[in-house]
């Protein structure tokens, strides 16, 4: 199926949700943050996700994961990314420049992590990206500063409210926004 081709959806069918693991160092704090959002985002009715982890789609991964078509029938994204050296990871760009009609009128939502800046200004080079993608990101970010001292060994934030209720605000924005354009690409293909 062309990815512009108009997919049968109700208002309220749930959003289609591709999460992108947006780092592939050793080490890494990413899937802490993504277990604790996938679990997250299972209790909001409006959305179903999958998981996409440029470890395993960036070469020389074996074997790399067709990404492609993941992206295509994704209704919308959450992208978790790190900041390195006051922006986001390389394979991340990478990911995002190897496609751009799979981004088109879409949205995408944030959730980063770091030290102080809790990842935000990677966040606003992303912002910028996407907008060049013709994708549309959603205002409300979520957000962990100091990200390694907030969850516990259990990997769940040691304060539960304020995460779960950003990672709320945030996937309401997204089912907004996701549902408006899917049913604004059903009735017209976007030409961008």
């Amino acid at each position: 199926m062309d990815i512009h081709t108009p997919v049968p959806a109700t208002s309220d069918t749930p959003l289609n949700v591709a999460v992108i693991l947006g780092s592939n160092r050793e080490g890494r704090f990413g899937p802490v943050v993504a277990d604790w959002f996938l679990r997250s985002a299972a209790a909001h009715p409006g959305v179903g996700t999958e998981l996409i982890d440029v470890a395993e789609t960036e070469p020389p991964a074996t074997p790399a994961t067709p990404v492609a078509p993941r992206l295509a029938r994704a209704d919308a994204f959450v992208v978790l990314t790190p900041e390195y050296n006051h922006s986001y990871p390389a394979p991340l760009k990478s990911l995002i420049d190897r496609h751009f009609s799979e981004w088109q009128a879409k949205p995408v939502a944030f959730v980063s992590y770091g030290g102080i800046s809790g990842g935000l200004r990677a966040v606003e080079h992303l912002r910028q990206v996407f907008a060049e993608l013709h994708a549309v990101t959603v205002r409300d970010t979520v957000s962990f500063h100091n990200a390694g001292a907030l969850f516990d060994d259990l990997g769940g934030p040691r304060d539960p409210g304020p995460a779960d209720g950003a990672a709320k605000k945030m996937l309401d924005q997204l089912v907004w926004w996701g549902r408006a354009l899917r049913e604004a690409r059903n009735r017209t293909p976007y030409g961008g």
